[in-house]
């Protein structure tokens, strides 16, 4: 099973979706994406998002993370994956997930597309969102993990 996403930074909501999917599956890998195609510069690179999530889910023993450049589905074929986990906030998340459901699921149909709905207390969190509070000054520690949000303080600290 794949949870993909570029978790420029993984947040807390992200952590309780990878969570509550380690509990239903057997083996969870959260796939990084090297580049996303939605962003236009990543405020940490692949590498050291993958060791933050790494911190994050350490007490998951099921959980790994990877980085990956391809297609989500060539990925999670190459994982033997038959399944991509991602979670939904609000309707906005739903009309984008559907479309690349579709599109995934023309690509491979034997990789099934399943949704974990957002805990309410974390329904408005965004990566996006934990950026500009962070940027701004914002106190973001109830809103990442720790390791995240002193990652955050030293990257951000002169802006």
């Amino acid at each position: 099973m794949v949870c993909p996403g570029s978790y420029d930074p993984v947040t807390n909501g992200h952590v309780d979706i990878i969570t509550r999917t380690a509990a239903v599956f057997e083996r969870v890998v959260v796939g990084v994406v090297n580049n996303p195609i939605r962003k236009e510069k990543t405020l940490f690179t692949a590498e050291e998002r993958q060791g933050l999530i790494e911190e994050a889910t350490a007490e998951l023993p099921n959980v790994e993370s990877r980085i990956f450049s391809n297609m989500l589905v060539e990925f999670a074929r190459e994982l033997g994956a038959k399944a991509i986990v991602k979670g939904l906030r609000a309707i906005s998340d739903f009309e984008y997930e559907f479309e690349m459901a579709q599109l995934n699921r023309k690509l491979d149909p034997g990789i099934e597309s399943i949704y974990v709905i957002a805990s309410p207390h974390y329904s408005f969190l965004s990566s996006t969102g934990v950026k500009e509070m962070a940027t701004f000054g914002g106190d973001v520690s109830d809103l990442v993990p720790a390791p995240v949000a002193a990652a955050m303080a030293e990257r951000l600290g002169g802006r």
